[in-house]
């Protein structure tokens, strides 16, 4: 510590560069060790990455709090977000500790003697390019030792720790009990789903709280809060209908969120997913590569075929249609569509365009016409929200009218609709469905290097630089967080240095995410990272599948 001191308070002054002399270094204080694993070059470049560790002995977590994998994540997760609380008003220093879900993340690590470890940002002070040691030093000399001893357990909140690790608990339990219920989903009666804005996950205050309809209400039992009751959807086809600005979206975003756990107060800590749902909906412009959407759309004119159909300008449709088969070629379960993202031609095609457009010139086949296939053959499930095309009702099992945000079971009296009003419209399919079969990648084709040796990966929840290409990710909505995307870039890396000429992509990924869960985190980036964050496999298939250049071949 006082090493650390001296160095800084020497080199005041000077020119930025020699800032090196803290890094790669070793500095003891009373509480903890602190170690400078990157100096960033310049004042303008990003900060310089820094990590503390704890001793079991300073922290003594409770056992509770590692008890199980999900409530050792939860405690990791908490950590963090206590770090961050106790450095929010210094701007200069700055941790990942996420927003409203808790995610399994590199900003905190718990070694298996019970030591933690915190792993942060540094803006290193500067005039100009000219070293501020003395503020250096009481940056990492009086502020940092305050931080880290929020997490010590002079200071850490036992109970607030509990309630986080069992909130986290209950949610991972909740949604291993679905398949077994027969269900793709559960929404917990309470949940508050509507969110304070677009670019405000948390909950919206004064919302209205969701409560079953006494026909779709089932119990779980969460092993800490104990018996929970919801909304049960179950297995099949279920449509969410209703009027606009009644809540139909809002249910289904908070269905699509239910695959990661929540933060307590958020709202939707009693929504959970099949960990296998995938968002699927319309991507005009997207590059496609080698993907057989034969099934959804058949020969276009001039004879192409779309066995391995390859654009780089894909239309509503036909990116609906890859972004399908490319969700069930990573393995989805359960699809989740809103009629508002989604190509009407796609969706739907009425008696009366068929009347006009005879089949024969028509290569697309509608969602409508395969939905059914997709439960009876694929064991694929579907949670549809629409509102404008009521052909859907001769294939739904479930529907819930959304009312004024409350949830009403419309399902028989949307039966007897359909069957007192026929639309008259012929089903349109060919060959039967079939799952797809996998795709292999050439690895060289993806280029993660912006300059010879230069490898280069910046990630946003919108955008991935990987190298020199720009990945829109917009439409993978999914994605919960941009430290996510920072991993699927260094997992697409990975991919990269295969040496094999050809590759089964999934497997590998699935191999690389199962080490980020066993805590390899240094094995993505080859050196200490906190700003990594574990995404699913279908997320890191969706962003390689948008990568322009990319090659795939069909075996």
């Amino acid at each position: 510590m006082r090493e650390l001191e001296s160095v800084l308070r020497r080199i005041d002054g000077r020119g930025y560069k020699a800032y090196r002399e803290i890094e790669r270094r070793r500095f003891r204080f009373p509480a903890f060790e602190l170690v400078v694993d990157h100096v960033q070059g310049d004042p303008f470049a990003a900060p310089s990455r820094a990590r503390v560790r704890v001793s079991a002995g300073e922290v003594r977590l409770p056992r509770s709090a590692t008890a199980s994998p999900a409530r050792r994540r939860a405690a990791r997760d908490f950590l963090a977000r206590v770090f961050a609380t106790a450095v929010r008003d210094h701007r200069d220093l700055a941790i990942d500790a996420g927003g409203q879900t808790v995610l399994d993340r590199s900003a905190c690590l718990i070694a298996p003697d019970g030591a933690v470890e915190l792993r942060f940002t540094v803006g290193l002070p500067a005039a100009g390019r000219r070293i501020l040691g003395r503020k250096a030093w009481e940056l990492l000399g009086s502020v940092l030792p305050r931080a880290v001893e929020a997490v010590t357990a002079r200071r850490l909140d036992l109970d607030a720790l509990e309630r986080h690790c069992a909130a986290v608990e209950d949610q991972t339990d909740l949604r291993e009990q679905l398949a077994a219920r027969g269900l793709v989903a559960f929404v917990g009666d309470g949940s508050v789903l509507p969110r304070r804005s677009g670019v405000d996950d948390r909950p919206l205050e004064g919302a209205v709280p969701f409560g079953s309809p006494p026909s779709l209400r089932v119990e779980l039992e969460a092993p800490n809060a104990g018996p929970v009751t919801g909304m049960g959807i179950p297995h099949g086809i279920t449509l969410v209908v209703g009027g606009g600005f009644h809540g139909k979206s809002t249910l289904l975003r908070a269905i699509e969120t239910g695959v990661y756990d929540h933060v307590p107060g958020d709202g939707r800590e009693r929504v959970v997913t099949d960990p296998a749902a995938v968002k699927n909906r319309a991507e005009d412009g997207r590059a496609v590569t080698a993907v057989d959407i034969s099934p959804f759309i058949g020969e276009l004119p001039h004879g192409r075929s779309t066995h391995a159909f390859t654009t780089d300008l894909a239309s509503g449709s036909t990116s609906q249609a890859a972004a399908l088969v490319e969700a069930l070629e990573s393995g989805a379960r359960t699809l989740l569509l809103d009629e508002d993202t989604s190509a009407t031609n796609f969706m739907i095609r009425d008696e009366r365009m068929q009347a006009l457009v005879e089949k024969a010139k028509e290569p697309i086949t509608p969602f409508v016409d395969r939905i059914r296939e997709l439960r009876d053959r694929l064991g694929v499930s579907t949670v549809l929200v629409m509102g404008g095309s009521g052909d859907y009702l001769d294939h739904a099992d479930t529907v819930i009218q959304m009312d004024a945000y409350r949830p009403v079971d419309v399902t028989e009296r949307a039966h007897e609709i359909a069957r007192t009003h026929p639309t008259g419209r012929r089903e349109e399919h060919g060959a039967e469905l079939e799952p797809p079969r996998p795709r292999t990648l050439d690895p060289r084709s993806i280029r993660p290097e912006r300059k010879p040796g230069r490898i280069a990966v910046k990630a946003s929840l919108e955008h991935l630089l990987l190298g020199r290409s720009d990945i829109d990710l917009r439409a993978i909505e999914q994605l919960a967080d941009r430290s996510q995307v920072r991993a699927i870039g260094w997992i697409l890396v990975h991919l990269a240095r295969s040496r094999d000429a050809r590759i089964e992509p999934l497997p590998v990924i699935h191999d690389i995410l199962a080490g980020l869960e066993r805590g390899e985190w240094d094995g993505l980036t080859g050196h200490p990272d906190g700003d990594l964050a574990l995404p699913r496999a279908a997320e890191v298939m969706a962003v390689l599948n948008r990568l322009r250049g990319v090659r795939f071949s069909r075996g």
